[in-house]
């Protein structure tokens, strides 16, 4: 009789957890996105991931979303277009994700966005700048970076006001880059400065011995590059090399993240970049998040970081704004939403292009990272000329 009735009741419990599976099933708002945790964007895109993880901790410590608990799910899309736009197919469809991030890099962003355009599905872009993402009638992607095409305007403005006029500009042909190659054509022309060297390179290139000594012979006083941390790494290396000297010698993404310091060493002195976000801005929760992030992770943040944690943060918002994960209801809250972030203000035009934040310039000054411009956010004045690799 006991056996009997031990297997009755197991019996019992079985078919009470067939016929009422949902009620030992906590209920979860599922956010989707790819990092690139491998190939050419992975230290960026890891430093993203950390961002998201981050925010995702602490929004379930403060209740979750609408009142139930969030969950990333994420896939390495490899740096690759291809395998992006594969992945955020997989993350709607087999993964029926609730709320969408983007991936970083203007090209993955590029190939994803046109995943959650055919969806209908509104994604917030976290990681990419490139103009043309906003200028193809989408209306379901919403960006936090400032434009690639300002990136370099202030350096020009600073270059000009110094009286240099001749500007050399090298970038890679990808979307980002060609981008802020397009706008630093159009600041230069804008303020009658001469571009004495205009010129394409591979993505996968770190050989610009040639590209430095053609350089070199058109006696360039501002060198720009329009790069990720690798190539505009490499270059600087073989501008050392080749003694190729200016004035002024500034590149896109490197020189904002930690690691173009801790890799070029002295040889990162004096060279300016622009960044999107630093811990020491005045911006509510920036200075609390990077003492979080570093005690967290054991490294400083950079903007990726920044940005993948601002993400997180502008999906909250619009998801509270609309009181709903709907699409229709969400895309219309991000469409409208102006709010402040821990990586700066939210503020999109029709198109869904960032226009409420500005862009910063760097430049590393004593083995240390200091924002120079604009002159009312510095933390230092700005190092002029750059120094000689002879005289240091």
């Amino acid at each position: 009789m006991k056996r009997q009735s031990l297997l009755s009741v197991l019996f019992s419990l079985v078919l009470a957890f067939i016929i009422f599976p949902a009620v030992s099933q906590a209920k979860e708002i599922v956010v989707g996105a790819s990092a690139a945790l491998t190939g050419k964007y992975a230290r960026n895109g890891q430093d993203q991931l950390d961002g998201f993880n981050m925010w995702v901790e602490e929004v379930n410590a403060r209740g979750g979303l609408l009142g139930e608990k969030v969950r990333l799910v994420h896939y390495d899309d490899e740096s690759t277009p291809a395998t992006g736009q594969k992945l955020y197919e997989k993350l709607i469809t087999d993964d029926k994700v609730d709320l969408l991030i983007g991936p970083y890099s203007s090209d993955v962003a590029m190939a994803a966005s046109t995943v959650a355009e055919k969806y209908n599905f509104p994604m917030v872009s976290s990681g990419a700048s490139a103009t043309e993402i906003w200028t193809r009638g989408y209306k379901n992607i919403f960006g936090l970076y400032t434009p690639g095409s300002t990136y370099m305007e202030q350096v020009l403005e600073y270059a000009k006001s110094k009286g240099l006029k001749r500007v050399a500009l090298i970038y890679q042909n990808t979307a980002f880059p060609r981008d802020v190659a397009n706008g630093v054509r159009a600041k230069a022309k804008a303020l009658k400065m001469d571009l004495v060297f205009d010129e394409e390179y591979g993505k996968d290139s770190t050989d610009f011995t040639s590209t430095t000594i053609k350089i070199k012979s058109k006696k360039a006083e501002v060198v720009i590059g329009a790069s990720y941390l690798p190539d505009s790494t490499a270059f600087v290396r073989q501008a050392k090399e080749n003694h190729l000297y200016a004035k002024i010698f500034a590149f896109a993404v490197g020189p904002a993240l930690p690691d173009f310091g801790a890799n070029l060493g002295l040889d990162a002195e004096g060279i300016m970049g622009n960044t999107h976000w630093e811990p020491t801005l005045n911006i509510p929760g920036a200075k609390d998040f990077a003492q979080r992030y570093t005690k967290k992770y054991g490294r400083e943040p950079g903007y990726h970081a920044a940005g993948g944690y601002g993400a997180g943060q502008v999906l909250e918002a619009a998801v509270k704004k609309a009181n709903s994960i709907d699409k229709d209801k969400l895309r219309q809250a991000l469409t409208e939403l102006d709010t402040v972030t821990a990586f700066g203000r939210y503020k999109v035009d029709s198109n869904g292009m960032q226009i409420g934040k500005p862009g910063y310039t760097v430049q590393w000054i004593n083995g240390v990272r200091q924002l120079i411009l604009p002159a009312k956010d510095a933390t230092a004045k700005p190092v002029y000329p750059f120094k000689d690799w002879s005289k240091r």
